[in-house]
């Protein structure tokens, strides 16, 4: 039986506590280096601006999908009860004016595409599903939930090049660095 075929992934280095993969992380920022992640088994205060991520575009993703959801409320309610078929309820003709009376679809519609716009915006943002990624071929990476922490530094980046990364991780005080696998 043959070999599967292997491409790098890219490098995984460990940290020996939170203020060295804090100033690391500053460091691979400031290197340039645009596909990298870090990992801990919990939340680091300032990691963000340390990464130098950048405000998520998920809330204005969200509100475009609830003014789609409202838009499409009044039209699908408008349509229906004013121009194609007049209702009238109470002796009275529904009508711009009767719009209060569609306020419950319109927010129900508003809610309902918010909540798809920000599951599929999610999923697509964070490339989900993603059902086996190659750091959990890492023996070391367990550790990333219980006591390690990690900078993984990606092949596709622009910036890397295999000796040179691995090198810059040593000096930023990286340990166990491994050069990660993906089967092709």
């Amino acid at each position: 039986m043959s070999e599967p075929l292997k491409k790098a992934y890219g490098y995984l280095a460990r940290f020996e506590s939170p203020k060295a993969v804090y100033q690391a992380a500053m460091k691979v920022r400031d290197r340039g280096f645009k596909r990298w992640d870090v990992y801990s088994p919990f939340p680091i205060h300032g990691m963000d601006d340390a990464m130098g991520l950048s405000r998520s575009k998920i809330p204005w993703v969200v509100f475009f999908g609830g003014m789609a959801g409202t838009a499409t409320g009044i039209l699908l309610q408008y349509l229906t009860q004013v121009v194609i078929y007049p209702t009238i309820v109470q002796a009275k003709p529904a009508n711009i004016f009767t719009i209060p009376a569609f306020f419950p679809v319109i927010f129900e519609l508003t809610i309902l595409l918010s909540a798809f716009t920000t599951l599929f915006s999610l999923l697509g943002f964070t490339r989900l599903p993603y059902m086996n990624h190659p750091l959990f071929t890492s023996a070391q990476f367990k550790k990333a939930t219980d006591d390690g922490l990690f900078i993984a530094i990606e092949a596709v980046d622009g910036e890397f090049h295999e000796e040179e990364t691995r090198t810059f991780l040593e000096e930023i005080g990286g340990q166990d660095i491994e050069l990660v696998e993906d089967e092709v």
